[in-house]
Protein backbone atom coordinates (compact mmCIF):
# COMPACT_ATOMS: atom_id res chain seq x y z
CA UNK A 1 0.00 0.00 0.00
CA UNK A 2 1.18 3.45 -0.32
CA UNK A 3 0.02 7.29 0.13
CA UNK A 4 -2.02 8.86 -2.96
CA UNK A 5 -3.15 12.55 -2.65
CA UNK A 6 -5.91 12.79 -5.69
CA UNK A 7 -7.13 16.41 -6.53
CA UNK A 8 -10.31 16.95 -7.68
CA UNK A 9 -11.92 19.15 -10.29
CA UNK A 10 -15.74 19.46 -9.34
CA UNK A 11 -18.71 21.71 -9.99
CA UNK A 12 -19.80 23.12 -6.48
CA UNK A 13 -23.14 21.28 -6.26
CA UNK A 14 -25.05 19.94 -3.04
CA UNK A 15 -24.10 15.78 -1.96
CA UNK A 16 -21.30 15.87 -4.82
CA UNK A 17 -18.76 15.51 -1.66
CA UNK A 18 -20.77 13.13 0.29
CA UNK A 19 -20.82 10.84 -3.04
CA UNK A 20 -17.11 11.33 -3.47
CA UNK A 21 -16.56 9.76 -0.01
CA UNK A 22 -19.56 7.48 -0.53
CA UNK A 23 -17.37 5.59 -3.73
CA UNK A 24 -13.94 5.51 -0.70
CA UNK A 25 -16.32 4.09 1.90
CA UNK A 26 -17.84 1.71 -0.31
CA UNK A 27 -14.41 0.30 -1.38
CA UNK A 28 -13.64 -0.06 2.50
CA UNK A 29 -11.00 2.60 2.11
CA UNK A 30 -9.91 4.99 5.25
CA UNK A 31 -9.63 8.36 3.67
CA UNK A 32 -6.74 10.12 5.64
CA UNK A 33 -7.42 13.92 4.72
CA UNK A 34 -10.05 15.60 2.90
CA UNK A 35 -9.92 19.09 1.84
CA UNK A 36 -12.87 21.11 0.09
CA UNK A 37 -12.56 24.78 -0.99
CA UNK A 38 -13.59 27.32 -3.79
CA UNK A 39 -11.14 27.66 -7.17
CA UNK A 40 -10.14 30.47 -8.90
CA UNK A 41 -13.42 29.99 -11.30
CA UNK A 42 -16.52 30.26 -10.17
CA UNK A 43 -18.85 27.05 -9.43
CA UNK A 44 -16.17 25.06 -9.34
CA UNK A 45 -14.80 23.37 -6.40
CA UNK A 46 -11.68 21.54 -5.47
CA UNK A 47 -11.61 18.28 -3.43
CA UNK A 48 -8.06 17.23 -2.19
CA UNK A 49 -8.01 13.56 -0.56
CA UNK A 50 -5.60 11.54 0.87
CA UNK A 51 -5.72 7.66 1.09
CA UNK A 52 -3.32 4.52 1.64
CA UNK A 53 -4.40 2.25 -1.09
CA UNK A 54 -3.26 -0.58 -3.13
CA UNK A 55 -2.72 1.22 -6.79
CA UNK A 56 -5.40 -1.17 -8.34
CA UNK A 57 -7.58 -0.44 -6.18
CA UNK A 58 -7.28 2.95 -6.25
CA UNK A 59 -7.40 3.19 -10.25
CA UNK A 60 -11.16 1.23 -9.83
CA UNK A 61 -12.18 4.42 -7.29
CA UNK A 62 -10.77 6.71 -9.54
CA UNK A 63 -12.55 5.11 -12.45
CA UNK A 64 -15.88 5.37 -10.52
CA UNK A 65 -15.60 8.73 -9.74
CA UNK A 66 -14.83 9.84 -13.70
CA UNK A 67 -18.05 8.75 -14.18
CA UNK A 68 -19.72 10.95 -11.75
CA UNK A 69 -21.32 13.73 -13.54
CA UNK A 70 -20.20 16.59 -11.77
CA UNK A 71 -16.33 15.67 -11.39
CA UNK A 72 -14.85 17.07 -14.35
CA UNK A 73 -11.22 16.14 -13.62
CA UNK A 74 -8.87 14.19 -11.71
CA UNK A 75 -5.14 14.41 -11.11
CA UNK A 76 -3.07 12.36 -8.93
CA UNK A 77 -0.04 14.43 -7.28
CA UNK A 78 2.94 12.78 -5.83
CA UNK A 79 5.28 15.22 -3.42
CA UNK A 80 7.90 15.81 -6.73
CA UNK A 81 5.28 17.26 -9.12
CA UNK A 82 3.33 19.27 -6.22
CA UNK A 83 2.96 21.70 -3.47
CA UNK A 84 1.69 20.13 -0.53
CA UNK A 85 0.52 21.98 3.25
CA UNK A 86 -1.31 21.47 6.11
CA UNK A 87 -2.63 23.87 8.42
CA UNK A 88 -2.94 23.62 12.05
CA UNK A 89 -3.92 25.26 15.13
CA UNK A 90 -2.51 23.86 18.47
CA UNK A 91 -3.07 25.15 22.25
CA UNK A 92 0.02 24.09 24.32
CA UNK A 93 1.07 24.79 27.66
CA UNK A 94 2.95 27.94 28.65
CA UNK A 95 3.31 29.35 31.92
CA UNK A 96 5.84 32.21 32.96
CA UNK A 97 8.60 29.14 33.13
CA UNK A 98 8.32 27.80 30.04
CA UNK A 99 6.98 29.97 27.57
CA UNK A 100 9.87 31.48 26.26
CA UNK A 101 11.31 28.25 25.64
CA UNK A 102 7.89 27.37 23.56
CA UNK A 103 8.65 30.92 22.02
CA UNK A 104 11.54 29.57 20.64
CA UNK A 105 10.36 26.97 19.13
CA UNK A 106 7.40 28.87 17.37
CA UNK A 107 10.04 31.15 16.13
CA UNK A 108 12.10 28.08 14.88
CA UNK A 109 9.51 26.44 13.07
CA UNK A 110 8.07 29.87 11.43
CA UNK A 111 5.08 29.50 13.04
CA UNK A 112 2.47 31.91 14.73
CA UNK A 113 1.14 32.55 18.03
CA UNK A 114 -2.15 33.69 17.75
CA UNK A 115 -3.88 33.49 21.09
CA UNK A 116 -2.45 34.19 24.45
CA UNK A 117 -3.53 33.73 27.91
CA UNK A 118 -1.80 33.24 31.25
CA UNK A 119 -1.36 29.51 31.29
CA UNK A 120 -1.20 28.65 27.45
CA UNK A 121 -0.35 30.05 23.99
CA UNK A 122 -2.81 28.57 20.47
CA UNK A 123 0.00 28.43 18.10
CA UNK A 124 -0.69 28.56 14.22
CA UNK A 125 1.73 26.52 11.82
CA UNK A 126 1.08 25.49 8.03
CA UNK A 127 4.17 23.02 6.35
CA UNK A 128 4.60 19.55 4.90
CA UNK A 129 3.28 17.26 7.10
CA UNK A 130 7.22 16.25 8.33
CA UNK A 131 7.71 19.89 9.81
CA UNK A 132 4.33 19.52 11.07
CA UNK A 133 4.99 15.77 12.80
CA UNK A 134 8.24 17.65 14.22
CA UNK A 135 6.84 20.31 15.47
CA UNK A 136 4.45 18.48 17.58
CA UNK A 137 7.40 16.37 18.95
CA UNK A 138 9.01 19.62 19.70
CA UNK A 139 5.94 20.90 21.53
CA UNK A 140 4.91 17.30 23.59
CA UNK A 141 6.73 18.14 26.41
CA UNK A 142 5.26 21.30 27.28
CA UNK A 143 1.69 19.48 26.74
CA UNK A 144 -0.51 20.04 24.30
CA UNK A 145 -3.86 21.03 25.56
CA UNK A 146 -5.50 20.69 21.73
CA UNK A 147 -4.91 20.15 18.01
CA UNK A 148 -7.14 21.47 15.35
CA UNK A 149 -5.83 20.27 11.96
CA UNK A 150 -6.78 20.82 8.36
CA UNK A 151 -6.68 18.23 5.71
CA UNK A 152 -4.25 18.34 3.22
CA UNK A 153 -4.20 20.64 0.30
CA UNK A 154 -2.28 20.53 -2.53
CA UNK A 155 -1.56 22.12 -6.46
CA UNK A 156 0.50 21.08 -9.01
CA UNK A 157 3.58 22.52 -9.41
CA UNK A 158 4.55 24.86 -12.53
CA UNK A 159 2.27 27.49 -14.41
CA UNK A 160 -0.33 25.34 -15.84
CA UNK A 161 -3.65 24.72 -13.50
CA UNK A 162 -5.62 22.35 -13.39
CA UNK A 163 -8.72 23.99 -14.77
CA UNK A 164 -6.55 25.25 -17.69
CA UNK A 165 -5.97 21.69 -19.00
CA UNK A 166 -9.02 21.10 -18.91
CA UNK A 167 -11.12 24.23 -20.09
CA UNK A 168 -8.16 25.50 -22.33
CA UNK A 169 -7.93 29.00 -20.41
Amino acid sequence: MARHVLSLLVEDKPGLLSRVSGLFSRRGFNIESLAVGPTEMEGLSRITVVVDEDEVLLEQVTKQLNKLVNVIKIVELDTSNSVQREHVLIKVRADNQTRSHVLEAVSLFRARVVDVVPEALTIEVTGDSGKIEAFLRVLEPYGIKEIAQSGLIAMGRGSKSISERVFKV
